[in-house]
Order: C-alpha cells, then sequence, then structure tokens
C-alpha cells in the first residue's frame, strides 16, 4: 500500500512538474502561442451560384464592378486578394465577419465600417451601404452599439460589455462613404443613413456631455476591461462628432452641424488637456493628484491623425511616431501599445493603421515601409493575417477583415493625388 502510495506521489509531482514547464516555455517562447486559426479551403476555389456567388469567377466579376488600387506596385496581389477577402466575409445583409475563424466570425462595429469605407472607395458603392445599413438596424435605442453582433442581425453573441467607440466609427464611416457614394436616384447616402446619424450622434452628445467631459471608460480595440477613459474610446467619438457636422452640413442642417462642430471643438481641448501629456493609452484624470496619464503609447494615437482628425498638433505627430518604435516587435510589426504583453507578436490591423494615416498624412515613404511588412507576412494563399508571431509564422484568423479594409484604403490613397 505503501510503495502504490509513493509510486501515485511520483507521477503527480512528474505531471506537475511537466505542466510548469509547458507554462514556462510557453511564456518564454512566444511562438508556443495558437497558431495559424484558418486553412486555406476558407477561400471559394469553385464557382457557387446564387444570392452571394463565391468563386473564381464571381470573385472576378465583382472586382471588375469597381477598381483595384495599387495597380503596377509590389502591392497589387495583396490589395486585390483583400478586397477579395472582404467580399467573402460579407453577407448579402451586409454584416461583415471579423474574420475567418469560428470566434470572429462575428460583426464588430469597427471592422464593419472600416470595411464599408473601403468598400465605398473602391467603388463597390452598393455594398458599402448595405454594410452601414446593418449597422442602423443593429444600433441600440441610446444610439450607440454592442461590442459585436451575430450575423443575422439578431443581436448579441454573448453579454460582452459594450464597447462606445462603435458610434464615432459608425459616425465616421457614414461620411466617408456618403461623399464617395450615391443611391441609383442620384440622391445622397445621407439621407437613406439619417438615423443612424441621428442616433449615433446623439449618444456621443450624451457620452461626452456635448464635448464637456471625457465618455465613461469602455472598453475599445483592445478587448479588454478597463476602469479609466482610453484614448482608443475617445478618438473616435470625437472623430464620429467631426463626422457628424460634415453630414449635417450637407444636408443642409446647419444648426445641428453647428452643436456637432461646437461639442467636438470642446472634446478636442478636452484630449488636448488629458492627454496630451505623451498621448498615451489613459490620459490624466481632473483631480490634481491623477494629473499624470499611463499605459504606454498606443495604437490609438493613429486615431487623431488624418483622416480621423485634420491638422494634428505637433505633439500627436511626435506620438505617432514614437509609437512606431516603442511598439516594435521582434517579427517587425507593432504591437497594439508599448505596454501589451511582452510576448514579441506583432499585429496587423495596428501596423495597417500606420500605414493609412501615414498616406493620408502626406508621409509615402513611412506607409511604403509598413505596406511592404504587411505584403512580406501573407499566408500561402495571400490574406494578411491577424497576428505574427515572433518568429515571423501567421497566426490567428486570416482573413481579419479590419487589416484588409485598411491596406485597400492605404494603397488608395497613396495612388490618389
Amino acid at each position: 500500500m505503501r510503495r502504490r502510495l509513493a509510486w501515485f506521489v511520483a507521477v503527480l509531482s512528474c505531471v506537475a512538474v511537466s505542466v510548469a514547464l509547458i507554462s514556462s516555455n510557453a511564456t518564454a517562447n512566444p511562438d508556443l502561442q495558437p497558431p495559424l486559426l484558418t486553412s486555406p479551403g476558407w477561400r471559394a476555389n469553385q464557382d457557387v451560384p446564387g444570392r452571394a456567388s463565391r468563386g473564381p469567377s464571381a470573385g472576378a466579376a465583382w472586382l471588375a464592378r469597381g477598381s483595384v488600387p495599387g495597380k503596377g506596385t509590389d502591392w497589387q496581389e495583396m490589395v486585390r486578394t483583400a478586397l477579395l477577402d472582404l467580399h467573402q466575409l460579407s453577407g448579402p445583409n451586409g454584416a461583415v465577419a471579423a474574420g475567418a475563424a469560428p470566434h470572429w466570425n462575428y460583426a464588430w462595429p469597427r471592422d464593419t465600417a472600416f470595411a464599408a469605407v473601403a468598400l465605398a472607395r473602391t467603388g463597390h458603392h452598393r455594398e458599402a451601404l448595405q454594410s452601414l445599413a446593418f449597422l442602423q438596424r443593429v444600433q441600440l435605442a441610446d444610439g450607440g452599439f454592442e461590442a459585436r453582433y451575430l450575423l443575422n442581425g439578431k443581436g448579441a453573441p454573448d453579454d460582452r460589455a459594450r464597447q462606445s467607440d462603435g458610434a464615432g466609427w459608425a459616425l465616421w464611416a457614414a461620411w466617408e462613404v456618403s461623399r464617395v457614394s450615391t443611391s441609383r436616384d442620384g440622391a445622397s447616402p445621407s439621407t437613406a443613413l439619417r438615423p443612424l446619424l441621428d442616433e449615433a450622434t446623439a449618444f456621443a452628445l450624451a457620452a461626452t456631455r456635448d464635448g464637456r467631459r471625457l465618455p465613461p471608460p469602455s472598453p475599445d480595440y483592445w478587448e479588454v476591461g478597463v476602469s479609466r477613459t482610453s484614448l482608443g474610446t475617445v478618438a473616435p467619438l470625437l472623430a464620429g462628432l467631426a463626422a457628424s457636422q460634415q453630414m449635417y452640413a450637407a444636408l443642409g442642417e446647419s444648426a445641428l452641424a453647428q452643436r456637432s462642430a461646437a461639442a467636438a471643438s470642446r472634446l478636442r481641448v478636452l484630449v488636448r488637456q488629458r492627454f496630451g501629456d505623451g498621448y498615451q493609452r489613459f490620459g490624466a484624470g481632473a483631480l490634481r493628484s491623477l494629473r499624470v496619464g499611463g499605459g504606454g503609447l498606443d495604437a490609438a494615437v493613429t486615431f487623431l491623425m488624418p483622416p480621423f482628425a485634420q491638422n494634428p498638433a505637433p505633439q500627436v505627430v511626435d506620438a505617432w511616431t514614437r509609437y512606431q518604435s516603442d511598439a516594435l516587435r521582434a517579427a517587425g510589426g507593432l504591437s497594439p501599445g508599448s505596454q501589451w504583453k511582452q510576448d514579441g507578436i506583432s499585429w496587423t490591423p495596428e501596423t495597417a493603421l500606420v500605414a493609412y494615416t501615414a498616406a493620408v498624412s502626406g508621409r509615402p515613404e513611412v506607409a511604403a515601409r509598413w505596406m511592404d511588412w504587411l505584403s512580406a507576412q501573407r499566408t500561402p494563399w495571400g490574406s494578411l493575417p491577424e497576428k505574427v508571431l515572433a518568429s515571423g509564422a501567421p497566426a490567428g484568423p486570416a482573413p481579419l477583415a479590419w487589416t484588409a479594409a485598411l491596406v485597400v484604403l492605404t494603397a488608395a490613397e497613396l495612388e490618389s493625388p
């Protein structure tokens, strides 16, 4: 009996040591992180007829109805594949799946907004408007959004906390799509999107008290809970209020345009006061004892650059520049922030955000550098993955809608006069 007990204890000890070693190795070696979650079979290699036709012929025909930015550049094939990926991730009801993997098979307002802008910019106006119409249908009574939605539009898949940035991104996308698109009868999409405009503006005004306060703490694109308001929440709402002003002005609603403009102006000053000391992830508090921010440089500083904000202050540009070195990871891409977990992993959407804002702000050499890096990280079937391990291996879903939309927009901007 004693021998059996001793043997059992020894086995348990070995198991404990093995588990500890595996855990230790996983921490020390980030390449033991989950691998690529998508297989080449994700892409439709045969034509499938129907309302949402898929396949090589259908994809080529769909591309021909618009344009493919980046022709004649080293990124032409990457952009072409990214557009096809957006097409395949989009449903006939306008919902855009965030990525090609089970846990990403939902519609995030942020991803859908960027996809809509990319589709409009390449001449796929009907699909762009469908995506914004989807957001308009699922919008909550207060004008805000859930963190993500089922692709059939029937609510959220779980009780994940809401994310306030969705209203800002919906407004920004609505203006960007409206200014480059027209409906079949020649009318501006601003009219069809009026409920989205009115309700998202009301949400942004209420959350910021007409620009007089920072919005309450809310998870942002980091997808983690927070106890302080992050730049990733307030900056999209600021961009949304500025877009709201533009849309109301285009509709001839001068009083409403002025209200959004005044709120944006006040909030812009407040952001400078609270985040201006380095533009870190978290801003300083209103109390004297909380006058220092924290969290390190964050990819959300890109949200204070064009096209989301015009005429950025020198301090913003400096933080945007420093983020590119402070958040640099082993494989050559960027992490969500300088104080993100030190696992060596690069994230493609954050890297693509820098490329896009560089292109729009007249820094083509910076944009080209990051576009070259992104192009080199594509999977064997050509899609852009969500992450790149320290070894250079792709990880996560591939494609990711946010990254695909951003490389399309960056290529389009780089070839614009």
